[in-house]
């Protein structure tokens, strides 16, 4: 599922992506822009991240998105599955350390592919080797 995942979604909209180089969610993102994959940020904090301008929701996000991926508390999560469901976001990425399984099942209930607690850089590294 996660080599489909990462043929397939080519958008990505980083929910919780900080401007600051320093923090993991950067990372990734700009790891996964290195790679070929459009970055959307999420940040209502920033006017730009990485190049790309920076959405206050997923809801402000003029164009498709495949792939949202969550950098946010678990807690949190719920109401970005909510949004990505309104948006046909083609999967719902909760970053390491982040499980939300309520926000897993809305997904997958409404056909979305849906991980949970895993690192998208770490398992793109792992397939592309």
């Amino acid at each position: 599922m996660i080599e489909r995942i990462l043929k397939t979604c080519r958008t990505i909209a980083v929910v919780g992506l900080s401007d600051r180089p320093d923090r993991p969610s950067y990372g990734v993102a700009q790891y996964m822009q290195s790679k070929g994959y459009r970055i959307i940020p999420v940040n209502p904090n920033a006017a730009e991240i990485l190049g790309e301008k920076s959405y206050g929701s997923l809801l402000d996000i003029p164009h498709p998105v495949d792939m949202v991926n969550v950098f946010r508390r678990t807690a949190d999560v719920l109401p970005i599955a909510q949004q990505a469901v309104q948006i046909k976001a083609k999967c719902l990425w909760q970053q390491i350390g982040i499980a939300n399984e309520e926000a897993d099942a809305l997904a997958k209930g409404n056909g979305l592919l849906s991980v949970m607690d895993l690192c998208l850089k770490i398992e793109h590294r792992l397939l592309a080797s």
